[in-house]
């Protein structure tokens, strides 16, 4: 089968498997979004496909959320879930991933002899990754909230609510994701990747 198609068909697999993941919440009282796993299945993915293809299939979930199928957390879809406080985590998931799989790059299966630079370099690109994705919700939570609480008050108000509740829950995730991704790169570069000549 050509590389190229087992990508794609890989790519929309991936994004189908984040997107059945929204039904998977676990409630916290007080924070309306609970505990979710789609950004760590988005990190996951990016940094198993590596490089863009990692992107793809976040970018794809993302897309298909947009235009409105209930793909991301709690069943919701639609373009104004973009409109609300939680809107910049959404961004964030696709970011996240595109950075994650750039830092991880193109797997190979070399990467079956584990060795001290993969683990590093997977370890970063999973941490930056899962730091990334929640860069975009700074700003949403400053533009919802500065003009009642001032930029450092917001601030302070993402700090408190919307990353540090969650720091110990997507460390763990980390984790599981590192652990995921250095055993089964090779196997994703042996069927995706390899031979690059025989393309």
């Amino acid at each position: 089968m050509n590389k190229s198609i087992l990508r794609s068909a890989i790519v929309a697999f991936f994004a189908a498997i984040i997107c059945a993941s929204s039904f998977f919440r676990i409630p916290i009282p007080g924070i309306a979004s609970g505990i979710v796993i789609q950004n760590a299945l988005c990190v996951m993915t990016a940094v198993l496909l590596g490089g863009i293809w990692g992107a793809a299939p976040t970018a794809l979930f993302f897309a298909v959320g947009v235009i409105g199928l209930p793909v991301f957390s709690g069943g919701q879809g639609g373009f104004q879930v973009l409109m609300n406080i939680n809107g910049g985590f959404r961004i964030g998931w696709v970011i996240g991933a595109l950075v994650a799989g750039m830092i991880s790059g193109r797997p190979s299966v070399t990467e079956k002899h584990i060795t001290v630079k993969s683990i590093i370099r997977l370890t970063l690109a999973v941490l930056v990754g899962m730091l990334v994705l929640y860069l975009p919700e700074v700003f949403y939570v400053i533009g919802f909230k500065s003009a009642e609480l001032g930029v450092l008050g917001a601030v302070k108000l993402f700090v408190a609510a919307f990353f540090a509740p969650f720091l110990a829950v997507d460390f763990v995730k980390a984790v599981v994701v590192i652990l995921i991704s250095l055993k089964f790169r090779p196997v994703v570069a042996m069927y995706l990747y390899e031979p690059v000549e025989n393309e």
